[in-house]
């Protein structure tokens, strides 16, 4: 097989995702492209039209005006491709009032999810997209007035492994690929056309590492799965691949490429980390050691190895490490560093996350002076040391996730 240069070297990156507000754009025929928060997708036919994935609530009227805008057809069929917010949320604006709400059968589980948890999610996540959601809103209001709330699902066709949907001479093979974002997770194939509309079944950036869990906090997914899925949508054999985010990915040899190398990086990284952990090794030294070989590099612009590995131990093993005692009682380890803190004096500390620092150890001086800053909140030298610390973090950090966290930090401390 050709080698080529990985697409994620060319792509954009997270930090270029923007909010609902571009006019669509034909990216294969009849498939128009609308683009937001997470791509939302308009498919024309002679008997009514399709829509894959709806955007936020607030991101809803761009798409239904974008779309209406092409073709004035009934909406037959909305399809949702996993249950996140940012996919199902424009519902009530897209959808008209007799269309069928089409998703994969675990969508009950992360509707439950989205309820349960969405104060924690919301607060878990803001720091990464606030500025991008409350851009949007403003633009949105603008145009529509008042944007419409989150939208919750009901949906009316439901799935278990796969699903033909034929309109107006189009025919759709929808699959379940439990292994992507969500477990409710579905890509779409229209095998006479060679085009797989797979939402983020490979994560939000295409060629990158997909997360096992998000920063935000997510149920963990499985490894395994994960590498299950990529077949599966590799097995298609697509010519044009249409995704959560950006532009199409085009060529057959070239898509068979980069699913086999992203399925291979993901099996090593789960091997490696099963063989580590069998041999006794910690989730640390395992997260240090454990890297991918040149011919398996991915992006790491979303997901990252390390954050992968750790899911992956903690996916088998949960939360017990085996390390310490104080793991099984609730005792925060805060109490313990303030006695420390107390015996040893703020100034040697702050000296050594100083020292640490300037060698280029970062986390660990990071680590030390969050004790001082822990026991004195107002202590502005610790402050100082974590300010340069995170910044020294920042000036490296080439994933979105971790980029968005220290610029929350350093916006924190200053």
């Amino acid at each position: 097989m050709t080698d080529y240069e990985p697409v994620y070297l060319s792509r954009p990156g997270g930090d270029d995702i923007l909010g609902a507000g571009a006019p669509a754009e034909e990216v294969s025929p009849g498939i128009w492209l609308s683009p937001g928060l997470s791509n939302s997708y308009l498919l024309t036919t002679g008997e009514g039209r399709i829509v894959l994935n709806t955007g936020m609530g607030f991101e809803g009227p761009v798409h239904r005006a974008n779309y209406d805008a092409i073709d004035t057809a009934p909406i037959r069929y909305v399809i949702l491709t996993q249950g996140h917010v940012d996919h199902v949320g424009g519902i009530d604006s897209v959808a008209d009032p007799d269309s069928d709400i089409v998703a994969q059968a675990n969508w009950e589980t992360w509707r439950r999810d989205n309820d349960v948890l969405a104060a924690f999610r919301a607060q878990n996540s803001s720091f990464a997209w606030v500025d991008k959601v409350m851009d949007t809103i403003t633009r949105t209001a603008q145009r529509f007035g008042p944007p419409p709330p989150q939208s919750v699902p009901e949906p009316t066709i439901v799935f278990e492994e796969e699903l033909t949907l034929e309109l107006g001479g189009r025919r759709l093979e929808l699959y379940a690929t439990p292994g992507g974002e969500t477990t409710d997770s579905l890509v779409v194939w229209l095998p006479d056309e060679g085009v797989c509309l797979c939402g983020n079944v490979f994560g939000a950036l295409f060629g990158h590492i997909p997360n096992l869990v998000t920063m935000r906090g997510d149920r963990y997914r499985d490894a395994l799965t994960v590498a299950e899925s990529i077949d599966r949508v590799r097995a298609l054999g697509a010519e044009t691949l249409l995704t959560g985010h950006f532009g199409p990915i085009v060529g057959k040899d070239r898509i068979e490429w980069e699913l086999t190398r992203l399925r291979d990086a993901v099996t090593y990284i789960h091997d490696k980390t099963v063989e580590g952990m069998n041999a006794g090794k910690d989730v640390h030294t395992l997260m240090r050691e454990v890297v991918l070989p040149p011919e398996l590099q991915v992006g790491e612009g979303y997901g990252m190895v390390r954050w992968n590995i750790r899911a992956i131990w903690e996916t088998y093993a949960g939360w017990f490490h085996h390390r310490s005692t104080t793991e099984l009682y609730a005792d925060s380890p805060d109490r313990a560093d303030a006695d420390l803190l107390e015996l040893a004096g703020v100034a040697p500390v702050l000296e050594r996350a100083r020292t640490l620092l300037a060698a280029g150890d970062t986390v660990r001086a990071i680590r030390l002076a969050e004790i001082v800053y822990r026991v004195h909140p107002g202590d502005n030298a610790a402050r100082q040391v974590l300010i340069a610390a995170h910044e020294a973090l920042l000036q490296g950090s080439t994933n979105f996730w971790e980029a968005a966290w220290l610029r929350k930090e350093i916006k924190g401390l200053s």
